[in-house]
């Protein structure tokens, strides 16, 4: 387990300077956007997110487990198939998003230049992601933790000279918060690559076997399309949520600026203050995908067990005391953005919604190790329906609304923590309530080969 004890402690490491570089960029933007402004630029991300996602299409996630699961050997051919399929789906989808992106209504409020900002990322998170999956799979977790620090210095030092040296409206403050973030992802690309380039060189220089081209692309595929697919309902969901939000606070009697304030009062302090916490819990997702995949190709439900042990009790641990430190100290934090005190009770009213997201990302990397990404996306449709449902119900009540919001926000997130845990439990043979083994369950074999052979 060292291994991953130490890829863990990189991540971790950098991924904790990178949330404190995260909050200093949102107190730029807060200060230089305002609360409007800065509720437009959080209103954008979503959609932004959305065509990133499209662009990975999951390839870090398909080809780490792919590679943990496979010998060295045949790390060079993967590669090269996996390189082949990024060039064909990248000219695709951006050929289709320069046709369709002029068209998408979303982008009517901002800077003309941002619908092209944004067709500049799809050909670099596509290449950016065979680089970044190959590396989880080797468990070189250093180069990831080094390129996710990256960005974030990136789009901090932009924001701070480009502020400080020149003055801008509003439309133009939000290209250029925009046109920062897509900076970043320019140098990470670069880095990334480059390290890339040279870790290919050197899998030339060792002996490989091939493998044939339609066993890799049903492989990499596999998880690729199920995965994307749960990321694109969640990303579209996340998408939608500025807008359903936002409907029902003026449905509640509210205007739609004073929407558009809270919303990004919620997002742009609330959530992210609460989320400092979770680059623990994104160290500990990206480890486990290729950790657990490879654990469970082997049939090792023992260690599979620990391993959940081990991770819900770091978890719990981190994660009780963050939400503690955010409810009692709220208005000390949320003043280092704004001098008000709605984002403060935001804060601490969302507490449920934090602590339970810390255990969801790492039971998602158990799930997707599992080969559970139908149980993972049937949990996800369920907890977003029922989300949405209370947020549009109670957020349209004079009485609630923003507070309606928080309900079904906490809600959505305890009952997915839920659903997966249960699911994880029942899969590997672990007790619900004590954690202890139960040994390898009823009907269960070691994970087959799909691979023909070792």
């Amino acid at each position: 387990m060292g291994i991953y004890y130490k890829g863990i402690f990189f991540l971790a490491a950098a991924a904790f300077l990178g949330e404190g570089i995260e909050v200093l960029v949102n107190m730029i933007l807060a200060r230089e956007l305002g609360p409007h402004g800065l509720g437009l630029y959080m209103s954008i991300l979503p959609s932004i997110f959305f065509i990133v996602l499209l662009a990975s299409f999951e390839l870090p996630v398909s080809i780490s487990k792919f590679i943990a699961e496979r010998e060295d050997r045949y790390h060079r051919n993967i590669l090269h198939h996996a390189i082949t399929i990024t060039i064909v789906f990248s000219a695709v989808l951006f050929l289709a998003a320069t046709v369709i992106i002029p068209f998408i209504p979303v982008f009517d409020k901002y800077h003309p230049y941002v619908r092209w900002l944004v067709l500049i990322l799809i050909p670099i998170i596509s290449f950016t992601s065979v680089a970044r999956g190959y590396f989880m799979g080797k468990q070189q977790m250093g180069k990831i933790a080094v390129s996710n620090f990256l960005r974030k210095t990136i789009q901090l030092g932009g924001l701070f000279l480009l502020f400080r040296l020149f003055a801008f409206d509003t439309s133009e403050s939000l290209l250029i918060a925009i046109g920062t973030f897509i900076g970043s992802e320019i140098v990470v690309f670069l880095y990334l690559f480059y390290m890339f380039i040279i870790q290919f060189q050197q899998l030339k220089r060792q002996p490989f076997s091939n493998m044939k081209r339609k066993v890799v692309q049903k492989n990499l595929m596999a998880v690729s399309i199920p995965t994307t697919g749960l990321r694109l309902f969640s990303a579209f969901t996340g998408a939608i949520q500025p807008f359903i939000i936002k409907a029902a606070l003026v449905r509640s009697g509210i205007s739609e600026t004073s929407a558009t304030e809270q919303f990004g009062l919620l997002m742009g302090v609330a959530m992210s203050i609460g989320f400092f916490p979770a680059f623990i819990a994104h160290s500990l997702m990206v480890v486990l995908i290729p950790a657990v995949s490879k654990t469970y190709s082997q049939g090792d439900y023992q260690r599979l067990q620990k391993m959940l042990k081990q991770v819900m009790k770091l978890t719990f641990v981190y994660g009780v005391a963050a939400v503690a430190i955010f409810y009692f100290f709220a208005p000390e934090l949320t003043s280092l953005f704004f001098k008000s005190e709605t984002p403060a009770i935001f804060l601490q009213l969302l507490w449920p919604f934090f602590l339970f997201h810390f255990f969801i990302m790492p039971m998602q990397a158990f799930l997707f190790g599992l080969n559970l990404l139908k149980e993972t996306f049937i949990h996800i449709i369920w907890s977003t329906i029922i989300s949405f449902a209370l947020i549009v119900l109670l957020a349209a009540m004079p009485e609630w609304r923003m507070n309606g919001v928080i309900i079904g926000m906490n809600t959505g997130s305890v009952l997915l923590a839920l659903m997966h845990y249960l699911t994880i439990c029942k899969k590997i043979g672990v007790s619900i309530f004590t954690m202890s083994g139960l040994g390898q369950p009823k009907n269960q074999t070691s994970s087959p080969d799909l691979f023909g052979g070792k």
